[in-house]
């Protein structure tokens, strides 16, 4: 399972950095990057699968300990079955939640464009929506909502004491469950890389470190609050401070 988690992670990270290099030298290769007119078929088919392949490298690293907690438990059970298949179908349905919110990302991605608040670059254009955008992810760090999904996330042996069910369909189940307390707790967060640029590099390794360190390390609640803190004070900068 070690080496499943790592590969896809691995996968998606080639992909983003190659991007992200192509982007950059768009002078030498041929990239497919959606249209600045109206968008078609395709362009959404292109930015759904960057959301996609986006969230499954930020968001398999802070799952793995559930995911390992998982497989553990399963080939310690007497009769249960095929320990491998449950554990790849509790990872299947944890990112089919995630790619549920990469479609709901793709339709506000879309929106922005037709709406003409968005840049070239895929950041969003505007100030005053981009500090809107911040206060609301800071403003969410202390909300209990985000509290009890972040203990969901952060307590794995108790979720799957509360969550668990047998079979195949029941490892998908218990995967689709994490998978929407994980939105619970970042869909927010995510949301900022529609104000410093969807294909931006460092914010989303910092995002994916950021979201890793909140889950795993002995005090990641208060650093979710401290940096809600700082989103708020970055937000109003930016919707006060900053030229529209």
């Amino acid at each position: 399972m070690i080496a499943a988690l790592v590969g896809i992670t691995a996968l998606a990270w080639s992909y983003l950095g190659y991007q992200s290099w192509a982007m950059d030298h768009m002078d030498q290769v041929d990239m497919a990057m959606p249209s600045l007119q109206a968008w078609g078929a395709e362009d959404l088919a292109l930015v759904f699968t960057m959301w996609v392949i986006m969230m499954i490298g930020m968001m398999a690293p802070s799952a793995s300990p559930m995911v390992l907690l998982f497989a553990r438990i399963q080939n310690g059970r007497p009769g249960s079955g095929q320990p491998m298949v449950a554990s790849g179908l509790f990872l299947l349905g944890y990112l089919l939640a995630w790619t549920g919110f990469s479609l709901a990302a793709t339709l506000i991605q879309w929106g922005m464009h037709a709406a003409l608040l968005s840049t070239p670059a895929l950041a969003g254009a505007g100030s005053i929506l981009g500090g809107a955008v911040l206060i609301a992810a800071g403003l969410y760090q202390w909300t209990p909502a985000k509290r009890a999904c972040l203990t969901h996330c952060r307590t794995p042996l108790a979720f799957l004491f509360a969550e668990w069910r047998e079979g195949a369909q029941g490892a998908l189940v218990m995967g689709l469950r994490h998978g929407l307390y994980c939105i619970g707790c970042c869909w927010l967060l995510m949301l900022i890389l529609f104000v410093v640029g969807v294909m931006n590099l460092l914010w989303i390794a910092l995002l994916a470190a950021f979201v890793l360190a909140e889950k795993t390390l002995p005090h990641g609640a208060w650093i979710g609050r401290v940096s809600g803190l700082a989103l708020i004070v970055w937000g109003g900068w930016m919707a006060v401070a900053v030229p529209a």
